[in-house]
């Protein structure tokens, strides 16, 4: 079916192709198609159309692979909703400071999470609540609740685990 969808394309073109030479030329055959050409010509223009504008882009966005670079799901035995919610908060409101492969963050100012050794929950909600380590370096509170107890678990199953 792909090579179809690939090579249909061509060989329209190629009708297409055909058909302004044997009319005589591009003036030709634009007055042969207006003129002469009849539903055919008009029911196979309209079908070049579709199947170029729509079909064909259809088809290779349905057959995309996964983008290199990209973070794939979460690939842990624990893997539950609850991880990759944390695995979304973490980007949205940590991943600007913070480094961290496993959510292919690449903060600038806050520690590397892969290098920070074992991480429990506890810790990570009691930093999320203080702010970091206390020093006023990030702003304590930026997440709460169960969003933060989302973010703790995370972080706990793959940080300092490269």
């Amino acid at each position: 079916m792909e090579v179809v969808a690939f090579l249909a394309p061509f060989a329209l073109l190629g009708l297409g192709v055909i058909f302004v030479a044997f009319s005589g030329g591009p003036g030709r055959a634009r007055e042969a198609y207006l003129t002469r050409g009849g539903r055919f010509f008009k029911f196979s223009m309209v079908l070049l159309y579709v199947v170029l504008g729509l079909a064909v882009p259809a088809l290779v966005i349905a057959n995309r692979e996964p983008s290199e670079g990209g973070t794939p799901p979460l690939q842990h035995e624990q893997a539950s909703s609850e991880l990759e919610e944390g695995k979304e908060l973490f980007r949205q409101t940590c991943a600007t400071c913070h480094t961290l492969a496993a959510a292919n963050a690449r903060g600038v100012t806050g520690p590397n999470l892969d290098d920070i050794g074992e991480m429990t929950p506890e810790r990570v909600i009691t930093a999320i609540k203080v702010g970091g380590t206390g020093q006023k370096r990030m702003p304590a509170g930026l997440l709460e609740g169960a969003d933060a107890e989302a973010v703790a678990e995370y972080l706990s199953a793959v940080a300092g685990k490269k």
